[in-house]
Order: C-alpha cells, then sequence, then structure tokens
C-alpha cells in the first residue's frame, strides 16, 4: 500500500520525531493542520528537509513553514489579478487587430485561410452544442441568427480561457498580423510575445488552481526581456516570469505596472529581515533584494 492516513496526533508526533520545532500551541496546529493539510504542507516544509527519510534541518520552526505556504498564498492572489488584467487587455487587442485585416470576416479564427490547421481540427469539438447552451451571449446570438454556425470573435473570445485566447494568436498563420499585435507590446518579434504570454498562462493556471509557485519551474524559460537583466542569468523562475509580465503592464499601463512592483516589493519585504525565508525566496523564487 502506498500509504495510510494518520490522525493529527501522529502527524503531530511525525513532525517532532523528525526535528521540526513545534514552536505554535499544539491547539492551533492542529487547527492549521485540518484547515491546510499535512500533504499539502509537506510542499513547504520540503526545502527544510535534509534526507530522504524526511528529516528537518536543526531549528526547523513550524511557524517559518506557515509563514512561507501564506506568503505562497498571498503572491498566487497578487500575480493572478494583474495577469487577468493582461489577458483582458491582450483578447482586445488580439480582436481589434485581427478583425480590422481580416474584416469584414467577423469569424475569421474559423478559416483555414487565416488559421493553421494544427487548431482548426479541435474547434467543432470545442464550439459544440454545450458551448452554444452554458454561454450566454453565444446562445442568445444563434437564436438570433439561427443559420450562423459560429458567432463573431468578440463574442466568441469572451468565453474563451486566457490560454484558448492564447492559442489562437499562435495559429495565425500571417506573420504581420501577429507582428501588428506584438507592437503592441512593444516587442517586435511575434515569437516573444508568444513566449511571454504561454509563460504568464502557466503562473495564472498554477495560481489559480492554488498550485505551489514559490520554486515554481519555467521549462521553456523566459526569453529575454528588453532591458532587463534576469537574476543570476537564470530565466526558469517564477521571478523571471515576473519580469516579463511587468515589462508586458509597462506597455499596457505605467501606473499598473508601478502598484504591482510596489505591492511585490511590500510582500517580499516582509521577510528581509528573515534569514531563512529570504534564502528560500532568492535561491527558489529567484527574487534579489539587492535589485
Amino acid at each position: 500500500m502506498a500509504g495510510v492516513a494518520t490522525s493529527i496526533e501522529n502527524q503531530i508526533k511525525k513532525l517532532r520525531d523528525r526535528g521540526m520545532v513545534l514552536d505554535l500551541p499544539e491547539g492551533k496546529i492542529k487547527e492549521i493542520l485540518l484547515d491546510i493539510g499535512y500533504y499539502r504542507l509537506g510542499f513547504y516544509w520540503h526545502p527544510f528537509e535534509i534526507d530522504d527519510d524526511h528529516n528537518f534541518k536543526e531549528g526547523t520552526k513550524f511557524s517559518t513553514v506557515i509563514d512561507l505556504y501564506y506568503l505562497d498564498v498571498d503572491l498566487r492572489y497578487l500575480l493572478i489579478k494583474y495577469i487577468n488584467r493582461l489577458e483582458l487587455n491582450f483578447r482586445t487587442n488580439l480582436i481589434y487587430w485581427a478583425s480590422m485585416h481580416y474584416e469584414p470576416n467577423a469569424i475569421w479564427y474559423t478559416d483555414p485561410a487565416v488559421m493553421a490547421q494544427e487548431y482548426l481540427k479541435d474547434i467543432k469539438a470545442h464550439y459544440n452544442k454545450n458551448f452554444k447552451k452554458k454561454n450566454i451571449q453565444i446562445s442568445k446570438h444563434h437564436a438570433k441568427y439561427p443559420k450562423d454556425i459560429y458567432a463573431p470573435c468578440w463574442k466568441t473570445f469572451e468565453y474563451y480561457t486566457f490560454g484558448s485566447i492564447v492559442k489562437v494568436y499562435e495559429h495565425i498563420k500571417d506573420q504581420d498580423v501577429r507582428k501588428v499585435i506584438a507592437t503592441q507590446y512593444n516587442l517586435k518579434k511575434p515569437h516573444k510575445l508568444q513566449n511571454f504570454l504561454d509563460t504568464l498562462v502557466f503562473v495564472r493556471n498554477s495560481c489559480a488552481h492554488s498550485g505551489v509557485i514559490f520554486d515554481l519551474h519555467i521549462d521553456e524559460g523566459v526569453s529575454g526581456v528588453p532591458d532587463v537583466k534576469f537574476n543570476n542569468d537564470y530565466s526558469h523562475s517564477l521571478d523571471s516570469a515576473i519580469k516579463a509580465l511587468l515589462y508586458l503592464m509597462d506597455n499596457i499601463s505605467s501606473n499598473r505596472k508601478n502598484d504591482l512592483e510596489k505591492k511585490l516589493i511590500k510582500l517580499l519585504d516582509k521577510f528581509a529581515d528573515n534569514d531563512v525565508i529570504k534564502d528560500i525566496i532568492e535561491k527558489k523564487l529567484g527574487y534579489s533584494y539587492d535589485d
């Protein structure tokens, strides 16, 4: 058997036996374990483990694990707010510039002359009876125009996820159209915008599904951000993804970019004097307090 359920009392005993300093009242520790869960908290005490038996580095405090957990929670909430702002702006730009180019074709996203076949092969499976039924404006459109197979992009894309919108951009065949959209973010090459967007879709999905993000690894790596240096020249960290987000936000609204930057600094500066968590922030998240 892969595992056996264990009581809260045994969970606390395991932590103590493995060397964790239980520096909160036992009642509070029980409350936290019942609220967050032993398994989930394991992602946050993992950085303090020193061997395959899950023993902890000497002096590891339960309160430090909880501080790291809530740092992760606050970071998720902050990032998803601003990524959602980017999503709205990108959707609007995609709809506007592509629609102006392909006018009067309001369903250009279904046209084989516009979109790559790799994208079109799945569109009917996505834009089906269920899609029409559950999305009210799409349902109203087809009730009013029963002969239409698809609704115009400005209606349809309102019900697409950020990832789906980015996939549309990826599969537009005309690179000049993609370039026009990229230039709205002061980027000359569509593939660089594509990289930024793919990265932030990944971050956004991790945040939305309550994933652990303080040590998030960007597999593909973040393409170079203009006039910005990645800490330790490492492009796979969450900090590198945040730099891409800040760059895009600056080309949407400098005020929103400044807001995000100030809030990030305020959040991370809470731990500037906490050597344990500061070390994790710098080594795992990739943030530098010296910037």
